[in-house]
């Protein structure tokens, strides 16, 4: 297993306490941690909307053409342009969890829970968040309107996740 994440603007939690999460639909208290693959959807301040999405085996060429721009290696994450001056300013802090107690969590890739209390081992201040994904080979597309795009990922073969969706502006 890789390692573990958590991702905050907050840079003093000593320890993660289970909690229930409205977001994953989960009554049950959870801590919840990302893997270091999937981490990459997380250098945002928490409630900055934004989909990510790529290619996997079972993508179609015109998909990875359509959206991809023929490169199925690439992956992108989308945000709309009233948030850029947010990210621009944002500093993020990931912690990594120990792995013991944590599980997968469903069907969703990346995401692990664990039933337990949880201590940090390290935390890293993550900034210039704008150039990490470009150091990182992600493509930070920026658009007007989220919307049009999200509808047309979601409704293709693409690996995607809408990540604070609720706080896009009204659908147009």
């Amino acid at each position: 297993m890789s390692a573990l994440w958590h991702v905050s603007e907050d840079s003093s939690i000593p320890r993660f306490e289970p909690r229930a999460n409205r977001e994953h639909d989960s009554a049950e208290a959870l801590v919840w941690a990302i893997d270091s693959e999937h981490v990459p959807a997380y250098w945002f301040p928490r409630d900055l909307p934004r989909g990510t999405f790529g290619a996997i085996a079972t993508t179609t060429d015109e998909d990875v053409e359509r959206f991809l721009t023929g490169d199925r290696a690439r992956r992108v994450h989308a945000i709309e342009s009233s948030w850029l001056a947010m990210l621009r300013d944002a500093r993020v802090f990931a912690y990594r969890l120990p792995p013991e107690t944590f599980e997968p969590y469903g069907r969703a890739a990346g995401y692990f829970v664990s039933r337990e209390t949880v201590e940090p081992v390290e935390i890293v201040e993550l900034d210039h968040l704008m150039g990490r994904h470009a150091e990182a080979g992600i493509e930070l597309r920026i658009v007007p309107e989220l919307w049009p795009l999200w509808e047309r990922v979601i409704g293709s073969t693409l690996e995607f996740s809408g990540i604070r969706l609720r706080n896009l502006k009204t659908r147009t």
